[in-house]
């Protein structure tokens, strides 16, 4: 049997020789070809249990908050307070990357963010935080992830093959979204066992996890990095103006800032939605953010093994139709297993949508332009959610938390709806790019 030559090709060196085992072996890297590579190995587990901390803390950070203040706004405030640094600072950043060891970046990025974790969860032991300690050190922690995740991003090419980019682009959105079906319910068990104090220490310890990792990776490829010689400033112009003539690139992050704004917010008004539509104590505002986080990892999955078989963009608007079709009906529904069921559906949606949109940017973008292509995504991505969060924020304190998420879920709808219509016209834009 021939492989086409969207398939992956097996090192028969790495599969184990009982039949068996060898084809069970090859179908998961035919599924998963990302994990033919050692680094991604060794890269996957740390990465998974530093995000399971990250999620144990932003749980605990809204359960926090809205014990603190009682406000929704609040909630959606803190949020928003570290989004905002990427919405200034990613462009920069991403020049760092391109000019400096990504490896070494992500080191220190995730040194800090440890060292802000341990200082909060100090703060919440010693029953001295306050809403602006909260708001100051989320702040902070903005300021570092405007440089790790573009750092993090543009690294994972590093770590794989380019043809593995997409598999290895979902893999790493499956292990956000494990993170969020495992994090959150460890953090309903911490805030009720112990308070936020131990949620926020336990996120600390799980950097040492990923840092290990990072330390671990050996035969690196000796890829340059990009030799920039104008000043910053030139060197973001140079970026922003390759992704706005890039067809792919510019539909990517327009689509992407939609995504941002009108959909990603409704995770930070589950806390709300778990304590006064469900009665729910932290513990049940785990399962709610789990569940969503479970169909996420389907979603993930789905992208890694029919990624390069789809037509992506007519995918990342089908995706993005389903998850506003079934939050909608999530609004709607007083129900516990239905509202469980639209939370499964509109996670699968979602991220199906949002890991097909990087892979579709990672696939095609320039390596010379790499870091700060990617920055320029995940500051739109990450920098336009603050605008979301006080949005969702305002709009559920002054009309109530169901209708703020339903006029998210229509201009999603609106939006996926112009992307279908808009597909061929790009794709035949950027054929005529790649033959310019």
């Amino acid at each position: 049997m021939t492989l086409s030559d969207e398939t992956v090709a097996i090192n028969n060196s790495d599969i184990p020789q009982n039949p068996r085992q060898n084809g069970l072996s090859a179908q998961l890297l035919l599924a998963f070809p990302a994990f033919e590579s050692p680094n991604f190995r060794r890269y996957f587990p740390g990465q998974v249990i530093s995000m399971i901390g990250t999620w144990i803390q932003m749980v605990a950070q809204g359960w926090l908050v809205l014990e603190i203040t009682g406000s929704a706004f609040d909630v959606g405030l803190a949020a928003a307070a570290s989004t905002l640094p990427p919405l200034f600072l990613s462009l920069l950043g991403g020049v760092v990357v391109d000019r400096y060891p990504r490896r070494t970046i992500l080191f220190w990025t995730q040194s800090a963010a440890m060292v802000l974790a341990f200082i909060l969860g100090i703060f919440a032991m010693t029953g001295t935080v306050t809403i602006w300690i909260i708001l100051i050190l989320s702040f902070l922690l903005g300021c570092v992830n405007a440089l790790n995740v573009p750092a993090l991003q543009a690294f994972l090419s590093e770590i794989v093959e380019r043809e593995h980019l997409a598999s290895a682009i979902a893999m790493n959105s499956a292990i956000y979204n494990v993170s969020r079906v495992i994090g959150p319910a460890i953090a309903g068990f911490l805030i009720s066992a112990t308070g936020t104090g131990t949620a926020f220490l336990v996120n600390g310890v799980s950097f040492f996890a990923v840092i290990l990792s990072l330390l671990s990776m050996k035969n690196l490829p000796k890829k340059p990095v990009a030799k920039i010689t104008q000043n910053p400033l030139q060197a973001i112009r140079e970026g922003l103006h390759y992704s706005w003539k890039h067809p792919l690139i510019r539909t990517s992050i327009f689509f992407i800032a939609v995504i941002s704004i009108f959909a990603w917010s409704y995770v930070t008004m589950l806390p709300v939605i778990a304590k006064h539509t469900f009665g729910m104590d932290a513990s049940g505002m785990g399962y709610l953010y789990g569940v969503s986080g479970l169909g996420s990892v389907v979603g993930t999955i789905l992208v890694s093994i029919y990624s390069r078989k789809v037509d992506r963009l007519v995918f990342i608007a089908g995706g993005s139709i389903l998850f506003a079709l079934s939050l909608f009906g999530f609004t709607f529904t007083t129900h516990l297993p239905a509202a469980l069921f639209f939370l499964f559906v509109s996670g699968f949606g979602l991220v199906s949508a949002v890991s097909t949109l990087s892979a579709t940017i990672q696939s095609t973008v320039d390596d010379r332009f790499r870091g700060r292509v990617m920055s320029l995504y995940m500051m739109i991505f990450m920098g336009f959610m603050p605008i979301g969060n006080v949005e969702i924020g305002y709009l559920s304190e002054h009309f109530g938390t169901g209708i703020a998420i339903r006029i998210g879920c229509l201009v999603t709808i609106l939006a996926a709806v112009a992307l279908i219509f808009a597909s061929r016209r790009v794709r035949k834009a950027y054929s005529r790019y790649k033959a310019s």
